[in-house]
């Protein structure tokens, strides 16, 4: 495996993103892998690599760039009061908008990596970057095959670009994997979601995983759910490899 630290040129500066594939068969397809809102950290560096063993070009921006953070909770994953308080004024500080012109970035600068097939991209985004995955494959429908949203939030609001409208514009498939406890995404907003996706008759999964709460898939989570979480991988590996090859 090759993996490697770049600052990735954006509109606002620069972007540093975690970069990981395969050092043999390039090019690979590409992976936009949107952080959670406690930030980048080795956890999430350690899920980029699983990603990349199945055979992809991955990219972990820090979306966090534009306030100077790149990594916000100490090993281990403890947060005090104050550490929580700072990272929801960084989640409230991004917009859609924000983190669509970020994606044009990354792609721009896979283009011009002979590692990377820019013109297969894959996206996946947890918890606050559910909404980010979706709106990046309406973005770039043309070659976005596939997105995943896991335990994502804001799935159905009243806004123009929320994940259910969006969902109308991607060109592939779509994928959102749902806690069953989740204050951030409750049953009643998981249910218009699908109500919605089916109604548009749009070429999409929700899957609710019974039994476990927002935040499963993180090792160093108190919520982690190890069947849950080897589940999640099962299916973005199936979701990935059917669109992306």
């Amino acid at each position: 495996m090759i993996e490697r630290t770049v600052e990735v040129p954006t509109r606002d500066g620069a972007t540093t993103t975690f970069i990981v594939h395969p050092d043999r068969d390039g090019p690979h397809p590409v992976i936009l892998f949107f952080m959670d809102a406690p930030a980048i950290r080795e956890e999430l560096r350690d899920m980029a690599r699983r990603l990349a063993t199945a055979g992809y070009y991955v990219m972990l921006p820090n979306l966090y760039y534009r306030a100077g953070v790149l990594e916000l909770v100490p090993p281990g994953g403890a947060m005090d009061e104050a550490l929580r308080a700072r990272m929801m004024e960084l989640m409230d500080g991004l917009t859609i908008a924000m983190v669509m012109e970020d994606s044009d970035a990354l792609l721009a600068y896979a283009e011009g990596d002979g590692a990377a097939d820019a013109a297969r991209v894959g996206c996946v985004g947890y918890c606050m970057s559910g909404q980010f995955s979706i709106n990046a494959a309406a973005r770039h429908a043309s070659r976005v095959k596939a997105a995943a949203s896991i335990h994502g939030t804001f799935l159905v609001t009243d806004k123009d670009d929320s994940p259910h409208l969006a969902a109308r514009k991607a060109g592939g498939e779509l994928y959102f994997g749902c806690a069953e406890i989740d204050r951030w995404a409750p049953a009643e907003t998981v249910e218009a979601l699908a109500v919605s996706l089916k109604a548009d008759g749009i070429k999409a999964e929700v899957e609710v995983y019974p039994g476990v709460q927002h935040g499963f898939v993180f090792p160093e989570r108190a919520a982690y759910d190890k069947a849950a979480a080897e589940q999640h991988w099962a299916r973005l590996n199936a979701l990935f490899r059917r669109n992306l090859g």
